[in-house]
């Protein structure tokens, strides 16, 4: 049976074989509450496309654009995100969770 690393893995090797841009996002390190634990990925394509999950809300955008912005120039980005108990929830990280995301362009 397949695991969710496998088919983002899968996607990746695709999109290198179709030419397209790749990036990879990986959760480093959580404090607090997070909805995902560190070792978690999210794969994105230059053109937006993606697969698995590094959080969700605002979060999952914001890395998804500096993972394009990482496929164009190539630099690898060290992301922080962090909120307070109000603001949690609106962003998808319960309880004032904090979480760093690791993005580096694949190949």
């Amino acid at each position: 049976m397949a695991t969710e690393l496998d088919e983002i893995f899968d996607r990746i090797a695709a999109w290198r074989r179709e030419g397209t841009g790749v990036a990879l996002a990986t959760v480093v390190r959580t404090w607090g509450s997070s909805p995902r634990p560190a070792g978690s990925h999210l794969a994105v394509a230059e053109t937006g496309a993606f697969v698995g999950s590094v959080s969700g809300g605002c979060i999952e955008g914001a890395v998804i654009g500096e993972a394009q912005a990482a496929i164009a120039d190539g630099r690898p980005r060290l992301l922080e995100f962090g909120v307070s108990d109000e603001q949690a929830w609106a962003v998808g990280l319960a309880c004032g969770g904090r979480v760093q995301v690791l993005v580096e362009r694949v190949g």
